[in-house]
């Protein structure tokens, strides 16, 4: 064992806590914090032409408006089952048409629905340091098979250290971005 592979481990870890942390970010994003936001929708698929599609391939999805997302279908017949998959979706709007467009409106948000959205980023952080301590380790494993076959002792250590040392930064970036969302669903 060399500190190249040592190396690559430390590389591998990096690559997985970033992993980690992206995913929480995207969750972030579909948290809705009372602005409208296209990733309101993202994920909801839709029945056209016989089969399950992404809103994003079947319409424009835009937000004119910090208060609305607008879906304009690419194709006039795919409003109705644009609308039926935003009901079924279950994401607590109700569509408006005009034939044309569909319209989705963000109402404000209560106080309740805020501590709410709280919580549910404090889940979705938690997720998100599991991940981060798994990755952890399973990196820790790996330097410890890895001293069984031969790497000494100093670079064992060494190696934990920085693997602690890397999932110390990682969360310091997740306890960041639970502050931001944080304050920007608190804000009125």
């Amino acid at each position: 064992m060399t500190d190249a592979d040592v190396k690559n481990l430390l590389t591998e870890v990096k690559a997985q806590m970033q992993k980690a942390l992206e995913h929480f970010e995207y969750e972030l994003g579909k948290i809705r914090a009372g602005k409208a936001s296209p990733m309101v929708v993202e994920g909801i698929n839709a029945d056209a032409y016989g089969a399950m599609t992404p809103l994003n391939q079947l319409a424009n999805i835009s937000t004119p408006d910090s208060r609305t997302i607008s879906i304009q279908p690419w194709d006039g017949s795919l409003i109705g089952p644009i609308e039926k998959a935003i009901l079924m979706a279950n994401i607590g709007l109700t569509p408006s048409n005009d034939g044309k467009i569909i319209r989705l409106n963000i109402p404000p948000l209560t106080e309740e629905r805020r501590k709410e959205l709280v919580k549910q980023t404090k889940n979705e952080a938690e997720e998100c340091r599991i991940s981060l301590r798994t990755a952890r380790r399973d990196a820790n494993e790996k330097v410890k098979k890895m001293q069984k076959d031969g790497l000494p002792e100093d670079s064992a250590k060494d190696a934990e250290t920085s693997i602690q040392n890397i999932l110390n930064d990682y969360s310091t970036k997740v306890d960041k971005h639970i502050e931001v969302k944080e304050k920007e669903i608190m804000t009125v």
